[in-house]
């Protein structure tokens, strides 16, 4: 079975939000790493000078080649991505090899039987 890796940079409060999505689309869960920082276009800066970082989730989510798609478009939806600068990102690479998923490839081959077979 190949699989995608969805990585989504989203602000903390829609996490919950992108991963709710995420399953219902699919997805059967993800990694999430709190308190990433990253910058736009331009720094933002405060109070005596000091720049601003909001602090961003990391979603890590590995789905199933055929479902990420669907699922990158629910993420997109979800955390409204495109919908003004700054509101995140999220990208997909191709994973080569995957261990350690043997139940999860048992439950989605249950579950979501391949097209031809």
């Amino acid at each position: 079975m190949k699989f995608k890796l969805i990585m989504a940079f989203v602000d903390e409060d829609k996490t919950e939000t992108v991963m709710d999505a995420s399953r219902a689309a699919g997805a059967t869960g993800a990694t999430i790493i709190k308190n990433a920082r990253g910058q736009g276009l331009s720094k933002t800066l405060g109070i005596f000078g000091f720049e601003i970082l909001d602090p961003r989730d990391v979603v890590l989510i590995l789905a199933e080649n055929r479902r990420a798609d669907v699922v990158l478009d629910s993420v997109l939806a979800a955390a409204k991505l495109d919908e003004s600068l700054g509101t995140g990102i999220a990208l997909t690479i191709d994973v080569e090899r995957a261990v350690g998923l043997s139940e999860h490839v048992k439950k989605l081959a249950a579950e979501h039987p391949p097209e031809n077979g």
